[in-house]
């Protein structure tokens, strides 16, 4: 499920193409399509008041990133994101999360610090007043933190990928309060360790962490989601 370069999407993110492909992924990855679904250019070039030749190109855009199946003669066809997928994204996740944790102890700035703390005070406030909505916000703002304070353009652009890969479920699952309150917990760790400089264990809290998410998702809604059963 690679992505096009990091240059590339810079440059494209505000043409037309790239606006079309940035809505078509959001509407594959919140369900609005289904897997099997055909997409058709005309519809969806007047529902987006655009000609055929940027959904054109979008579509090419979503078949490298896996999203869809062009099939030659026939059409584009949903792929979406699978039970599969998800599992294989928190595997992959687990691993460049805790690399960026690494990074982010060298290169964290005192600014992007005090915010980590103070997402942490919020979500605690948040938790006790069940607001499980400014909880799911934070929590994604947590992530954007130690990704911007990794110092990496690639990590930080890939993780972002996948984080936006997942967002359908994680929505879901993180509407548990008793997991939102163990995910700012589990953040609060990680945070403690880059403060206190210890990029390993930092690392391998952000590793568990995201081993912890998938396992609440598998326990709260996952196959659900998915139209899946576990085998």
């Amino acid at each position: 499920m690679a992505g096009y370069d990091i240059k590339h999407e810079v440059n494209d993110k505000y043409s037309l193409r790239g606006r079309v492909f940035q809505k078509l992924r959001e509407d594959i990855l919140s369900g609005k399509y289904k897997e099997n679904e055909e997409l058709k250019e005309v519809a969806i070039g007047e529902e987006l008041g655009v000609s055929r030749t940027p959904v054109r190109e979008a579509f090419r855009q979503l078949e490298l990133e896996g999203l869809i199946q062009i099939v030659p003669n026939k059409g584009a066809y949903v792929t979406g994101i699978t039970v599969d997928d998800v599992k294989d994204i928190y595997m992959i996740r687990s691993l460049l999360e805790g690399l960026c944790a690494r990074l982010a102890t060298e290169k964290i700035t005192r600014e992007q610090l005090e915010e980590m703390e103070e997402n942490i005070y919020l979500a605690e406030f948040h938790a006790s007043k069940g607001h499980m909505d400014q909880m799911a916000e934070l929590d994604n703002r947590f992530h954007d933190i130690l990704y911007e304070a990794c110092g990496s353009k690639m990590l930080e652009h890939t993780l972002r990928d996948y984080h936006q890969y997942v967002l359908r479920v994680r929505q879901k699952t993180l509407a548990n309060n008793t997991r939102g309150r163990a995910s700012n917990d589990e953040h609060r760790r990680i945070m403690e360790a880059i403060k206190a400089g210890d990029a390993q264990k930092a690392e391998q809290l952000a590793n568990m962490h995201m081993l912890n998410a998938y396992d609440n998702m598998v326990k709260n809604g996952l196959y659900e989601i998915y139209g899946k059963n576990p085998e």
